[in-house]
């Protein structure tokens, strides 16, 4: 078997082909720039490779909804160029096969729970924190979808008492991502997270505001795993002030004996920086197996 897996970042696509088995066989990456040329670019390098589906997940905001005429469409993205681009239609049009499509993090908590940090399990939920937040959430052995799909970056979060910054997000400045993406981190200090020492003030309140989402998603999903990944949590100085911080929210109120041990509920990725790409092909497997 041979499956074409698309992540459809908004900074970079990252192509690959895999197996039944979550092997990731082959793999490219390339920028993500205007819509037609990054599409073209992603279709030309499947075309010789004998794929039987493709699995995409993709940056959103995204359509979902099966019966909508504008099924397969981004939609309200602030991406220049991007929005309302039909993703999914140019992609079947080059390539005919079987095609699966969601969102990068639901893809990611999709592939987590095949082969990862969640396998074994009927829920997680998958938070990526870098140039954006985007939450992921896979429980009842389903992805979630719904109105649209769960846009848990853009939550409201009780603010850091000692945090005066406005926040970055276009549409809610102050939301999680407004206030814990990659951006703000490098807004609010002057320079990139990756620059930051592990002491330095930035990471308490990251944890802060991450901990705070973390602990209303727990109280309202009750997932079996909570799995945090994307390029701003590779600061791993960030995991346990992030668990501090949501024992200390939950205040012993959730009665579970898995949340006695919080270094292994709140986890990397098993799958580390291929989550997205090998939910992808998740993505593919399940789409070929349903015609």
């Amino acid at each position: 078997m041979r499956i074409g897996a698309i992540e459809a970042g908004g900074t970079k696509f990252v192509c690959g082909i895999g197996n039944e088995n979550g092997d990731i066989l082959d793999r490219i990456s390339f920028p993500t720039e205007e819509p037609e040329k990054t599409t073209q670019q992603a279709a030309d390098y499947f075309k010789d490779k004998g794929i039987e589906a493709l699995g995409i997940g993709s940056f959103g905001p995204l359509d979902l909804d099966t019966h909508s005429p504008t099924y397969g469409h981004v939609t309200t993205t602030p991406k220049p160029g991007w929005a309302n681009y039909d993703l999914l239609g140019h992609l079947q049009k080059e390539l005919d096969v079987p095609t699966g499509f969601d969102t990068d993090v639901n893809a990611a908590a999709f592939g987590e729970a095949k082969w990862g940090a969640a396998h074994g399990l009927d829920s997680c939920v998958y938070y990526t924190v870098g140039t954006g937040i985007g939450v992921g959430v896979y429980t009842g052995g389903q992805r979630v979808h719904g109105l649209v799909h769960p846009e848990g970056g853009h939550v409201p979060v009780r603010r850091h008492p000692d945090d005066e910054f406005a926040g970055t997000c276009p549409y809610h400045s102050d939301c999680l991502e407004g206030m814990a993406a990659g951006p703000a981190l490098g807004k609010r200090w002057g320079q990139g997270g990756d620059t930051l020492p592990a002491d330095h003030p930035a990471w308490e309140i990251e944890a802060h505001y991450l901990a705070e989402a973390l602990t209303g998603t727990i109280l309202l999903l009750s997932p079996k795993k909570v799995i945090l990944g994307g390029g701003v949590m590779h600061q791993q100085q960030l995991f346990p002030l992030i668990r501090e911080k949501v024992a200390k929210n939950l205040n012993g109120y959730v009665a579970s004996s898995v949340l006695d041990d919080l270094d292994s509920y709140i986890v990397p990725p098993g799958l580390g920086d291929n989550a997205g790409l090998a939910g992808s092909l998740a993505l593919g497997i399940e789409a070929l197996k349903h015609g």
